[in-house]
């Protein structure tokens, strides 16, 4: 975007040029090279597209679109990837990645938006660590492709069963501990106080 521009003070031409000499140089070095434009969510679309397809030819194999400031919405996240495969040339031989944070708690939203939309990769942490209000939560991206498959027919090949012990594993690690009310892996999370709730539980024991 034109804020992120202007930290290096850089033109558009410059940054252009910036992006395909750093791509070249990486893909002289491996086969999978991953570009990033960071802010892309609030980058001008015309100079988006111009500089994606840069990066594609100097032979990025990956296109990671970040949301970096977390600003964006689930409709605007589909729209954003359908639109960049649709329209900038060799799109379609590249992977696209989404990379969201969670400021508006809409971190898992835009993530499976994007993937409703044609991404492929999800870039995401476990408990949805990441700096000021995190990142896309793994466990949630997981399970939300797990349990509701009828409308979002895509799979990760995690093993579900381990999500749990990771979880605790990281907050033992890191010393963030886990909020109580967490989707998936909060101590809460299955938790009922409900009267019919707690019925229901029961009689299903």
């Amino acid at each position: 975007s034109a804020l992120h521009r202007a930290i290096p003070n850089l033109s558009m031409d410059e940054m252009a040029d910036r992006i395909h000499e750093t791509v070249t140089h990486a893909r002289n070095l491996v086969d999978n090279v991953q570009w990033s434009p960071m802010d892309a969510t609030r980058t001008e679309w015309d100079y988006l597209c111009r500089v994606i397809e840069i990066a594609i030819k100097a032979g990025a194999t990956t296109i990671n679109i970040p949301d970096t400031v977390g600003y964006t919405a689930p409709a605007e996240s589909a729209d954003l990837i359908k639109r960049l495969i649709e329209t900038v040339p060799g799109a379609d031989e590249v992977i696209f990645a989404t990379h969201c944070h969670n400021d508006l708690g809409m971190a898992t939203a835009n993530s499976l938006a994007a993937v409703a939309g044609g991404a492929r990769q999800i870039e995401c942490t476990i408990n949805g660590l990441g700096e000021r209000a995190g990142n896309t939560a793994l466990e949630e991206v997981v399970m939300a492709l797990k349990v509701r498959n009828d409308i979002m027919p895509w799979k990760t090949g995690i093993d579900t069963q381990k999500i749990m012990h990771i979880s605790r594993r990281v907050a033992t690690v890191s010393g963030f501990s886990v909020q109580f009310n967490k989707a998936i892996v909060g101590k809460n999370a299955f938790a009922h106080e409900s009267g019919i709730h707690q019925d229901g539980m029961l009689k299903n024991k």
